[in-house]
């Protein structure tokens, strides 16, 4: 799965880029997920749904327009890995150190603010003040030319593990910003393009492991199974486990 961010301040045109952005993608054929970032509450203090969440794991909603599900993840690794797409767009999340971005900006000023080093274009209330580059960074009109900008996306677009296991010599931050800069590629990430002795798949989506964790997964499992009648060693094990 492939990452982009969509970073701004308020009233900068984050929603409409993103928006665009994943309209045209998804007129590509490409499967779009789209994550958002708020900065209040999302249930309200006293409803039905905010009494359940506060006994229950998750709670399910069946509404008349939409369906959700309410939970708390315990990172953002936890949250994105509960979707399954080809791009995940992310409106909002400014922290976030392992995917590239597009800065949606009111002005120049916010450019060289939110710029980290990871940003691959701008986009937002300035492209509407006819300037084609800020900081170096080509400057599309997400209203006017959406194909350009998903272009972009779609050609430098992804998403480190954000576990910083060290196997590339780098945390993910750094590493995100090289290859945005075109000094490294996600080839050049370990977890990336190896091939992994243990994998781990939650509804289709693979866990990222360090080496050490694929080793302790393999061991304990293997100690367990060489415990019962009838295990055998063999090259392949497959254990799924079913939530019905």
């Amino acid at each position: 799965m492939r990452g982009i961010a969509f970073v701004g301040f308020k009233k900068s045109g984050k929603t409409t880029t993103a928006e665009a952005v994943a309209r045209v993608l998804k007129e590509g054929g490409y499967r779009v997920a789209i994550a958002k970032s708020m900065h209040a509450d999302f249930d309200r203090e006293g409803s039905d749904t905010w009494r359940f969440s506060k006994v229950a794991d998750a709670v399910l909603v069946r509404a008349n327009d939409t369906d959700a599900l309410l939970f708390n993840a315990k990172d953002i690794n936890a949250l994105f890995s509960m979707v399954s797409a080809d791009f995940l767009l992310l409106e909002g999340f400014k922290s976030v150190q392992h995917v590239p971005k597009v800065i949606c900006a009111r002005n120049e000023e916010d450019v060289r603010e939110l710029n980290d080093g990871l940003a691959i274009a701008v986009s937002g209330v300035i492209a509407s003040a006819g300037v084609d580059e800020v900081e170096g960074l080509p400057v599309i009109d997400a209203t006017k030319e959406p194909e350009r900008l998903a272009d972009l996306v779609e050609k430098r677009a992804f998403m480190l593990p954000n576990i910083d296991c060290g196997l590339c010599g780098f945390e993910c931050a750094e590493m995100a910003r090289m290859i945005v800069r075109g000094e490294k590629t996600t080839k050049d990430c370990v977890v990336l393009s190896q091939k992994p002795k243990v994998t781990v798949r939650i509804d289709g989506q693979a866990l990222p492991m360090k080496d050490w964790v694929q080793e302790l997964v393999e061991k304990t499992i293997k100690g367990m199974l060489s415990a019962m009648k009838g295990y055998r060693e063999g090259r392949r094990i497959e254990i799924v486990i079913r939530d019905d």
